[in-house]
């Protein structure tokens, strides 16, 4: 059965033009499926439903996103959106080339001219008026119309729009519009249970099972002082960094002090609190040198 897959796998990225052959995952990234997302992306992508993934910075909403366009065979497109981010961006543009006049696909035109999916990673730092661009795309229609060509582009039966952003960072700027929101089908990540945090760490960080799990248990603790003056969780991904230190043969208080108190906040106080928390799981030696903040 696997090698029938694998054959499909191969054959289906053999029949993909090579301006986006580059785009395919090509090994398998690691991720551990919290709930039932992974069955939720696949009904949306059969169904042809544009998806929304929002959650908190390092939760996994990107590797996600990785795997399962590994899973699926198809090239992943991904812009890291922001403020200055323009439709032309997206779209495309006319480029002077070997003394004549070209056009060139941007990243989103490529995934819906070849099929893939187009991860428009942190939406709400993009503007309104380039975000408006996709609504033709996350409704019955799936088109795109590019003005400068005068082109209709009608979405390859394997296209799929995919959008993220973390709530935390939402203000009354930086939101998405009913209009954009209410076309995607959504996902909500949290960050995983404590025991599969630890199980993902050891992993991640080839890492011992038992600092893992402190490093899990201790994540939980900090992540309690949000609201108190730190405005977000210490994230799964620091986790990791801390415990790819630890592995390396860095003292586990100091890989803490530099992956997580030193991230998190510039304010002392805070800083001291998240100190205070990972002197609790990881007392600091006696003979260490000041802490690094």
């Amino acid at each position: 059965m696997a090698n029938k897959t694998d054959t499909k796998k191969a054959t289906t990225r053999q029949k993909q033009p090579d301006i986006v052959r580059q785009f395919l995952v090509e090994e398998p990234p690691h991720y551990v499926e919290v709930a039932q997302e992974k069955e939720f992306f696949l009904g949306s992508f059969r169904q042809q439903l544009p998806l929304l993934m929002k959650g908190p910075t390092g939760c996994g909403k990107t590797r996600f996103v990785e795997r399962m366009a590994y899973e699926l065979s198809l090239p992943l497109i991904t812009v890291s959106c922001h403020e200055d981010l323009s439709a032309a961006d997206l779209v495309g543009r006319y480029l002077f080339k070997d003394n004549q006049t070209v056009w060139e696909d941007g990243p989103l035109t490529l995934a819906v001219r070849y099929g893939g999916i187009c991860y428009l990673d942190e939406i709400v730092e993009a503007r309104n008026d380039t975000t408006v661009i996709i609504h033709s795309l996350t409704d019955h229609r799936r088109i795109l119309y590019i003005d400068k060509t005068q082109e209709v582009v009608h979405a390859h039966p394997n296209f799929m729009m995919a959008i993220s952003y973390n709530p935390g960072y939402q203000n009354i700027t930086k939101d998405l519009k009913e209009s954009t929101k209410q076309r995607f089908c959504a996902i909500t990540f949290q960050y995983p249970p404590v025991d599969m945090e630890a199980r993902i760490v050891a992993e991640e960080a080839d890492l011992d099972k038992k600092t893992a799990q402190t490093l899990a248990d201790m994540a939980v603790k900090i992540r309690n002082l949000k609201g108190y003056g730190l405005s977000e969780g210490v994230s799964t991904r620091l986790l990791v960094y801390a415990g790819k230190l630890i592995a390396a043969g860095i003292e586990p208080n100091a890989a803490c002090g530099v992956t997580i108190a030193d991230v998190l906040t510039d304010d002392v106080e805070i800083s001291d609190s998240i100190i205070d928390v990972i002197n609790l799981y990881f007392p600091k030696p006696e003979n260490a040198p000041p802490t690094h903040t």
